[in-house]
C-alpha cells in the first residue's frame, strides 16, 4: 500500500484540486519544500512560484501559484491561494499582455500608480509565463 496524503487547492473562485498524492512540493516564504506521508504538522505561507503534485499513480501536475497558506496534519494537506492555475492551461498570450502592463506601470512617472501592486503583477505575471512550458 502507498503512503498517500489527502491533498485539497482551493482559490476564492474555484476549489482546484482534491485527491490523494504521494507528494506536493511548494514555494514557502522561507524557501521551497516537499510534503510526503507523515509529515510533521505545520502552517507555511506561500510566495510566488510552483506547486508541484505527485499523485496517487505517479503523475506529476504543475501549477502556478501567487501566493496562499499551506496547511499539513495527520497526512492532511490543504493549499488556500489567491490564485493558482494548471500550468498547462495558462493563457500565455494574457500573461504576455500582463507583463507589458506591469512594465509599463512600474517605468511611468504617475504618481497615482502603486509601484508595489506593478512589481507584484510583474512577478505574477513571469511566474504563469515561465511555468507554461509556452514561452518562446
Amino acid at each position: 500500500m502507498d503512503k498517500l496524503i489527502d491533498l485539497e487547492i482551493v482559490s476564492p473562485v474555484s476549489f482546484v484540486y482534491q485527491g490523494k498524492v504521494k507528494s506536493v512540493s511548494a514555494p514557502g516564504t522561507n524557501g521551497g519544500f516537499q510534503v510526503l506521508y507523515n509529515h510533521a504538522p505545520f502552517v507555511s505561507s506561500l510566495t510566488i512560484g510552483k506547486v508541484k503534485i505527485v499523485d496517487e499513480n505517479g503523475n506529476e501536475k504543475l501549477y502556478s501559484i501567487s501566493s496562499g497558506i499551506l496547511e499539513v496534519s495527520n497526512n492532511k494537506a490543504s493549499i488556500i491561494a489567491e490564485s493558482i492555475e494548471v500550468t498547462d492551461e495558462i493563457d500565455i498570450e494574457r500573461a504576455k499582455k500582463s507583463l507589458e502592463r506591469a512594465i509599463e506601470r512600474m517605468k511611468s512617472d504617475d504618481k497615482g500608480i502603486d509601484k508595489d501592486r506593478a512589481r507584484l503583477s510583474y512577478e505574477r505575471a513571469k511566474n504563469r509565463i515561465k511555468f507554461s512550458g509556452k514561452e518562446k
